[in-house]
């Protein structure tokens, strides 16, 4: 039986091998591949960080000996020896999973420096200050990421002996300064853990290839993972690489660059590069860096081979890169590629150029973006006429703008964004361990800090505003304030920040809606030649109509009808009818409704003239047009306190007791949907008099409309079929007053299991089939949405009871399957019935490209989720192809 191999050489590897050897190993495997300058070393791969876990945290049988057969190769490729006093090799270990996770786990630089080879690498560089520098730098990281001891405590240290010397940067300190602050750290480690810092650099090899396992599942990349809907199973591969020193002096450096830019898009060179440093220092944000282009003037060989890598890589892989290198005494090295995170209207612009470039297809190019990130392009930004309080400016690192309460810590921001409260986290720099509070903050704002720091990258990937490196704010955590001048604000006051400048204002400002770009339009108008599936949105006002139709909606997949019940000037009439003893009385009452919803219907649908539209009868329960019982009893209460025994009183109590009349244990399984069509059948008969009538009106006028009038709520064909009666009647009439005949259609929504089970019945009755999957889902998985989102669907998302909440994404085993029935039914007995979706889901990509597999015709969502669905719905026609 074949052992497993657990190590792989960077030349035994390549770019396919992602799922083995971490997307940063099977890079550095590739760039090695082609001829770039890249560091020897190996990767351990992510099958044997999946058995670490399986044996209990064990390393598996083998690894560690095939790993120190590694080393050697490494050895014999470098000419130094690990460990050794004259000539030692150190090494990175870095982490890298499959899946590209920025910043969440860990790296430990420099490692094999001890007591005795940091006096070899002074010898050998002739440069003691150099060597303790990196041996400083090896004990804080090696401390923070495998003893577990916070890096503030070493910080501290640092600023301690700066603030005694007058200095400024970690780079000023003399050789004789760092052989204290190292004494200083190796105490601090022996409090702190309760043992000697390693001096045996085999002993810190295992301790750090374990630690990077473990990071795997520290609790930042255990967030991320969640937000970024990534497999928990994947594990992380270990690179271990022969280093290369940034901070040996002015002609070396280290930084981090982009073959385009992130934030727009333009094809330029993006990114940032400090003297002197070595590659953590950039991400981390510790020192503000300086522009890439400042390396032509500093460094310009190096530049212009810099420049030609980074053409060659974006050549190779066909797509933007995100690069790493270091510059050791003039000599330029490669430390990693991945595919660059961008912004939207980066990752827009990009794949449509490149398309223009002949780099990649039209198809690529739909696949390219993230349909979910569409949502940052059509947000708001700063009014261009609004008076701006501007206080500071920093880097403009994410674009967009927010406004919200200043909070100096993540978990504030957490807990106070989960009470709904908007804030703005303020930070001297972000670490990966503040990702909880960036996901609940309205964007960030740091004093430190570049644009390829943490705080920028992550804000990027989630759509949020970020001003970064703003050195003109003073922070002061303990006080809860920061300061920029005279000007201070305190924890609690409101600022703005726009990313997309860089401004930081005080209080909230005036916000105005997006404008999209011409390549925006360009890709969604290849994403329409590409789909299959049709596009409408819900929208219930002629204006959310128009909204809709600019967006690209080819049409209303849900009017629903009582949003226009609720108006102030209709609701005494809506109660009146409800109150009405009567069928007389009702029907005075509607008689009154009757020109307003005439009005509706008309403003609807001649904003969608051409297209059709979906409207829906009435669908709530009668109880949610009338006050509250607790409400009632109150005002009552207070009446009679106060001796009042009038018309009024009785009025209230007349009121208060139709309200108990109407009141439903279980209002979404009451009396609700057709069965109110049912029990009051003149409601629906006015409804589909104003809409015939908006009809008529609109055709005189010479504009053509599609009107689809839906039932909801059936469970059985016979529903539908007394309530489709009821419907042609009307329009029998409305024909013999007006003498216009016209196309309509009467169909129903699709929202219970029988209905789904008894499809072929219904489809007997129906023109069209709408799966309203909002009920569809509660009614399936036995669910009140209300109830089960604010309880205990976050409980079984963290347990991983549930992938994803079933209102957000579309259940597909459950309500997936029913819905497959109901078509493959529905279609048996009616093969030109008409289906679509007008629940949520249909704005959402997973959901969209499911309705895309089972053959829905049309997908229907909100105006500003209608560009979302265009492009998921090109994109599951990519990936999924059907005639």
């Amino acid at each position: 039986m074949s052992r497993t191999k657990y190590v792989y050489l960077f030349e035994e590897g390549q770019a396919d091998m992602k799922s083995l050897l971490g997307g940063k190993g099977a890079n550095l495997a590739e760039m090695t591949r082609i001829g770039l300058p890249v560091p020897p070393g190996f990767t351990i791969t992510t099958e044997a960080c999946k058995e670490y876990y399986r044996l209990g945290k064990e390393f598996p049988p083998n690894m560690m000996e095939d790993a120190l057969q590694a080393l050697q190769a490494l050895e014999e490729k470098t000419g130094k020896r690990f460990g050794d006093r004259d000539n030692p090799l150190l090494v990175s270990v870095r982490s890298g999973a499959p899946v590209s996770m920025p910043g969440m786990m860990d790296t430990i630089l420099n490692l094999g420096l001890n007591d005795v080879t940091v006096e070899g690498l002074a010898s050998l560089t002739g440069d003691e200050r150099f060597a303790l520098d990196c041996y400083r730098r090896f004990i804080q990281m090696f401390s923070n990421v495998v003893l577990n001891i916070d890096h503030a405590v070493f910080d501290a240290v640092m600023e301690k002996y700066k603030k005694r010397h007058g200095l400024i940067f970690d780079y000023e300190i003399p050789a004789d300064g760092l052989r204290s602050i190292i004494t200083e750290y190796k105490g601090l480690v022996l409090k702190e853990a309760g043992r000697e810092f390693p001096q045996d650099v085999y002993e810190q090899l295992q301790m750090a290839i374990k630690a990077v396992f473990e990071s795997w599942n520290n609790q930042r990349a255990i967030v991320y993972r969640k937000l970024n809907k990534i497999p928990d199973d994947l594990g992380t591969a270990v690179n271990v690489q022969a280093m290369a020193f940034g901070n040996m002096g002015s002609d070396s450096g280290t930084g981090v660059a982009f073959t385009r830019n992130p934030s727009t898009g333009e094809r330029e060179l993006y990114g940032e590069f400090l003297v002197n440093a070595q590659g953590e220092d950039v991400v981390a944000g510790i020192r503000t860096p300086t522009p890439i282009s400042k390396l032509k003037d500093e460094l310009p060989q190096v530049y212009e081979q810099f420049t030609q890598v980074c053409q060659t890589l974006e050549s190779h892989y066909r797509d933007m890169q995100d690069i790493e290198f270091t510059v050791e005494k003039g000599k330029l090295y490669m430390l990693q590629t991945r595919s660059g995170k961008r912004t939207a209207a980066a990752a827009i612009k990009i794949a449509v150029d490149m398309v223009k470039e002949g780099l990649i297809t039209r198809e690529e190019a739909i696949l390219r973006v993230d349909p979910n990130q569409i949502n940052q392009l059509l947000h708001r930004q700063i009014d261009s006429k609004a008076q701006l309080n501007v206080i500071a400016r920093g880097l403009p690192a994410s674009p967009g703008a927010a406004s919200g309460k200043v909070v100096f810590d993540a978990d504030e921001a957490e807990r106070l964004g989960n009470e709904g409260e908007k804030v703005i986290l303020v930070r001297s720099e972000t670490t990966p361990d503040d990702i909880h509070g960036i996901v609940k903050a309205q964007g960030v704002l740091t004093s430190r800090g570049g644009m390829t720091s943490h705080a920028a990258v992550v804000a990027r990937g989630m759509g949020k505003p970020c001003v970064c490196g703003c050195e003109a704010i003073k922070i002061d955590p303990a006080g809860q304030e920061f300061s920029v001048g005279d000007i201070v604000v305190k924890k609690g006051e409101t600022i703005s920040i726009d990313g997309a400048t860089g401004n930081v204002m005080l209080g909230e400002v005036p916000m105005i809606e997006p404008t999209l770009s011409e390549e925006f339009e360009t890709l969604l108008k290849w994403a329409d030649d590409i789909r299959k599936l049709g596009v409408r949105a819900n929208a219930d006002t002629p204006e959310d109509a128009a909204k809709a139709r600019e967006f690209g909606a080819e049409g209303i997949g849900l009017c629903r009808t009582e949003h226009m019940f609720m108006a102030q000037d209709r609701l005494p009439i809506v109660q009146e009818m409800i109150l009405a003893d009567t069928e007389e009385a009702r029907r005075k009452a509607l008689a009154k409704l009757l020109p307003m919803q005439r009005e509706d219907f008309y403003g609807i649908l001649k904003a969608m003239a051409g297209f059709p539209v979906t409207i829906r009868l009435l669908d709530p329960p009668l109880h949610e047009f009338l006050p509250g019982a607790e409400e009632l009893l109150t005002e009552i209460a207070e009446m009679n306190a106060r001796g009042q025994n009038n018309a009024v009183l009785a009025e209230k109590r007349s009121l208060l007791k139709k309200v108990y009349a109407l009141r439903e244990f279980n209002p979404m399984l009451g009396h609700r949907g057709c069965r109110l069509g049912i029990t009051y059948p003149e409601i629906y008969r006015m409804q589909a008099r104003a809409i015939f009538e908006a009809v008529v009106k609109l055709k005189k006028e010479g504009i053509e409309v599609l009107p689809e009038v839906e039932i909801p709520l059936v469970m059985d064909s016979s529903e539908l079929a007394m309530l489709k009666r009821e419907v042609l009647e009307v329009y029998e009439e409305v024909k013999a007053e007006t003498g216009v005949e016209f196309e309509f259609a009467v169909g129903t929504m699709i929202e219970l299991p029988r209905a789904c089970v008894v499809a072929d019945e219904i489809a007997a009755e129906a023109d069209f089939f709408s799966f309203g999957t909002n009920d569809l889902t509660q009614t399936t998985l036995g669910f009140s949405r209300d109830d089960a989102e604010g309880k205990f669907i976050p409980i079984y998302l963290e347990k991983k009871l549930l992938k994803d909440n079933p209102f957000a994404v579309l259940d597909r085993k459950g309500v997936g399957s029913l819905m497959i029935m109901a078509i493959e039914k529905g279609r048996s007995v009616n093969s030109g019935l008409l289906i679509g979706i007008c629940g949520e889901h249909g704005g959402e990509p997973s959901s969209v490209e499911f309705c895309h597999q089972i053959g829905l015709h049309y997908v229907s969502c909100s105006p500003y989720r209608v560009p979302v669905a265009r492009l998921a719905a090109a994109q599951a026609a990519v990936l999924y192809p059907r005639e």
